[in-house]
């Protein structure tokens, strides 16, 4: 195992989504405490920057505006800024005629790719295995595997660091019940981050189901919608939720996902917070309204030559069980939540856009746990400045990126919250102010301000009138 001992970071980041990419684009160059560049390491086991490649969907857009990017409401004048990009691939005239405010997600990606490719201190294929403190040299201790294309381990070694970032973002989640169906290969119950790997099987099959209410979902069902002949489309929508919602788009409702409301949240206690998050779902997984619309347009418009399109779409559902049929279908033991009935669903594929579930941190940090402090619910402490909370004894930092939504809410996984969260990371971390941040965001005013009591004014007598002569 190779060892960079004489050489310590000052920070290294786990993970390279568009979180920690947004850190290291923001952290390359700024000044050390001391002489030279702040010293970064970035690790990831993917060999490339991947951004949900199994929903780069054609016509998909991010629910963002394009100014939430990496940098650019952190540092607009950044070499790094979506503008940039368009600049240096002579596409900014063609953007600016466009006059789109919310770009592809394609594009999105094509520009994190271009951004990764130029930055230096990112290492891909680079699998972080397990992460100490050691007391002794004051730093923390990183150990990774070096991987070759095919993943298999090539070369070991270590770093230190005096900081670290953990930016390993969600994984796919699978309800139970249908977690046993996922793993046989026989007929495709697939997750939606691997729709498109997965399109030409679902589009063959006969009869497909699409699990879930969110963007995701939908996407998949109007994506599924268009490819499939009129009056032949054997497409079933299920979902959980009482309707199939638009996801709260209202200018004041968007001031949640602020610098300013992720303060308020963090301020409120551990009770309040966790009866928040999930009462805020409409917030971050409803549906685009201009998805919803197209969806019901391409309906209707099956409906033009008399007749309706084969496509049934419940909410309200739940999927109690599941089964096997013959190895060639599945059959979903459903329930009605409103009506409290049950009924079976035969089909031959499934596409589950059910979420995403943060990773856990307990297997990477586990030579860390002695260290650590967390809350009730056994879950870490995080501090406003997004540091994990930490025995005294250790001088360094662990600063968590997507893995706080549970101490700093509903915007946590916003892109549009990246930059700020980066900049807030490297004022912390610089003990200086190269990013200033706002003071204020938002027009709300969460929860009510302190306000001091003063008297009141004296009162004047007021004298009558006298008339002059």
């Amino acid at each position: 195992m190779t060892a960079q001992l004489d050489a310590p970071h000052d920070l290294v980041g786990i993970g390279i989504g568009p979180f920690n990419l947004s850190l290291a684009a923001l952290a390359h160059g700024l000044p050390h405490q001391g002489a030279g560049e702040l010293a970064t390491a970035f690790y990831d086991q993917c060999h490339d920057f991947r951004w949900h490649p199994g929903l780069l969907i054609d016509g998909t857009t991010l629910q963002v505006p394009f100014l939430a990017d990496l940098v650019t409401l952190a540092d607009p004048t950044s070499p790094w800024t979506f503008l940039n990009y368009l600049k240096h691939r002579e596409r900014l005239f063609p953007f600016y005629f466009a006059e789109q405010f919310h770009i592809q997600r394609a594009e999105y990606d094509a520009y994190c790719r271009w951004v990764a490719g130029r930055l230096p201190g990112l290492h891909f294929g680079h699998q972080v295995d397990a992460v100490r403190w050691n007391p002794e040299r004051d730093l923390f201790e990183v150990d990774y595997t070096q991987l070759d294309t095919d993943g298999e381990a090539e070369a070991l070694g270590r770093t230190y660091t005096r900081n670290l970032a953990l930016g390993i973002g969600t994984a796919p989640y699978i309800p139970e019940p249908l977690r046993p169906l996922a793993a046989a290969p026989t007929v495709p119950v697939i997750h939606s981050a691997d729709y498109l790997d997965n399109r030409l099987r679902i589009l063959g099959a006969d009869h497909v189901t699409v699990i879930g209410s969110g963007q995701s979902g939908a996407e998949v069902f109007l994506d599924l919608l268009r490819s499939r002949p009129a009056g032949r489309e054997r497409l079933t929508w299920l979902a959980r939720t009482p309707s199939f919602a638009p996801m709260e788009y209202s200018k004041l409702g968007l001031e949640h996902f602020t610098p300013d409301y992720t303060r308020y949240f963090h301020a409120l206690p551990e009770p309040v917070r966790d009866q928040l998050v999930p009462a805020q779902w409409q917030l971050h997984k409803g549906i685009d309204a201009t998805t919803i619309t197209a969806i019901h347009d391409e309906l209707y418009r099956r409906t033009l030559h008399g007749g309706w399109p084969d496509a049934v779409l419940t909410p309200g559902v739940s999927v109690r069980t599941a089964g096997r049929v013959a190895n060639t279908k599945v059959e979903l033991h459903l329930e009605h939540a409103q009506q409290g009935t049950r009924s079976r669903l035969t089909t031959d594929a499934v596409v589950l856009a059910t979420g995403y579930k943060e990773r856990p941190l307990t297997g990477l940090l586990a030579g860390l746990d002695p260290y650590l402090r967390k809350d009730s619910s056994g879950r870490p402490r995080i501090d406003e400045r997004h540091r994990m909370t930490l025995d005294p004894s250790v001088t360094g930092s662990i600063f968590v990126q997507n893995g706080e939504r549970h101490t700093h809410g509903v915007g946590t996984p916003d892109l549009g919250l990246a930059a700020w969260r980066s900049a807030a990371i490297l004022n912390t971390l610089t003990g200086k102010e190269p990013y200033p941040q706002p003071t204020r965001t938002a027009f709300t005013t969460f929860g009510l301000e302190q306000r001091e009591h003063t008297r009141p004014a004296p009162t004047v007598e007021l004298l009558p009138l006298v008339e002059h002569p």
